[in-house]
Formats: C-alpha cells, sequence, structure tokens
C-alpha cells in the first residue's frame, strides 16, 4: 500500500493556499510548492546561482537572498523571462516534491500543491488532480490586497495562466471557492473524508 497522491491545483487568489491548510488541518500529509520553491533557490543551491546569473543581482534583497517580489515582477512583464525561470527553477521543484511524496506514508492522503498542475502535465504525476475556481473578479481582489497590486497587475497575472475553463475540464474534482470561508472549508472536508476512505482502500489509480 501507498499513499494516495492528490495534486491541487488553482488559478492565483482562487483560495488554494487555504485548501491545502485545510487538508494538512484534516490529517493530509501536504506539501507546499511554495515552500519547496524558497528551500531549492536558497543561496548557495544551484537554482540560485542560475537565476543570479540570468537576472542579474539587481533580484537580491537583504543578506543576498532572493527578492521574489522583485523576480515577479520582473517574470510578470516578460513571457520570454517567465519561461526562462520556470526552465531553471521547475524542474528541481518538481524532483524535491516527487521525494516527499516518496517519504509519505503508506495508506495516508497526500497532497501537493502544484501551480501549474495542468500546463505542464503534471497531473499524470497524480491519482488524482483537484481543482480550486473562484470568480476572476474575486481572484482579482484577492490578489491585489496580498500582493499589494494595481487591478491592471493583478488582471495581467490572472491572463498569464490557463483559462479556468480548460483547468476546471482536466481536473477529477472541482472545488468552487464563491467567497464564502465556511462554504468552501465544508467543501474541502467532504472531498478529504472521501480521499481518507479510498486511501484506506488501497487507493485509486487515474484514467486520463
Amino acid at each position: 500500500m501507498r499513499a494516495l497522491r492528490i495534486g491541487l491545483t488553482g488559478g492565483t487568489g482562487a483560495g488554494k493556499s487555504l485548501a491545502l491548510r485545510e487538508f494538512a488541518r484534516l490529517g493530509a500529509e501536504t506539501i507546499s510548492s511554495d515552500a519547496v520553491a524558497r528551500a531549492v533557490v536558497r543561496p548557495g543551491r544551484p537554482a540560485y546561482r542560475e537565476i543570479v546569473a540570468v537576472f542579474g543581482a539587481s533580484v537580491l534583497g537583504e543578506g543576498a537572498r532572493l527578492d521574489r517580489r522583485k523576480l515577479s515582477a520582473m517574470v510578470f512583464s516578460s513571457l520570454r523571462l517567465r519561461r526562462r525561470l520556470e526552465r531553471i527553477t521547475h524542474p528541481k521543484i518538481l524532483r524535491e516534491m516527487e521525494r516527499r511524496i516518496d517519504a509519505a506514508h503508506p495508506g495516508a492522503v497526500v497532497v501537493a500543491d502544484v501551480p501549474l498542475l495542468f500546463e505542464g502535465g503534471h497531473q499524470r504525476r497524480f491519482d488524482a488532480a483537484v481543482f480550486v475556481s473562484a470568480p476572476a473578479s474575486l481572484r482579482a481582489e484577492r490578489i491585489m490586497r496580498r500582493d499589494g497590486l494595481s487591478r491592471r497587475q493583478a488582471q495581467s497575472r490572472m491572463s498569464a495562466q490557463w483559462p479556468e475553463t480548460r483547468k476546471a475540464a482536466l481536473a477529477d474534482v472541482v472545488i468552487v471557492n464563491t467567497g464564502s470561508r465556511k462554504r468552501f472549508l465544508t467543501a474541502v472536508r467532504e472531498h478529504y473524508k472521501a480521499m481518507a476512505l479510498i486511501a484506506a482502500a488501497g487507493g485509486w489509480r487515474r484514467s486520463r
């Protein structure tokens, strides 16, 4: 028996991080891509050296650490630069996430937050893909509050991702977040109960 592997994704501002925290609270073994990304770009790591070589010292902040806000502003203004950053970081992030997934306890539900789950074809690495969806207006408001961006900047970030309808069509489970925290967390809990039962029974295997 191995762990049931769940890939969790959602558009920026949809509530994916909230869902991941709730899965963890309920007992799932969770892996945050953001935490893994921070680990692989620490000073001295290969990804760190490559990023500085490509983007220059202007993306560094206090203590010679990467200033993620500066780097984000740079790559979201250029598709070419964003693709370059992805080529540097994504393989390393995925390898570390897979290492952590492989270390999960047999019979556990392990939920990995993967922002580009469908764009990179990574859903095939998991037993099931869960997509968190939210209205575009709500997502924009959240991004503006969270990251201190203008509406235009928030919409630019959203438009850099695949349309929600395209990702929802590829997902095994879609959890809609319309802004009611209580309703959203209730939906997460219901899906977790089903996942825990499936994991206890030996898991499933995705058909696509």
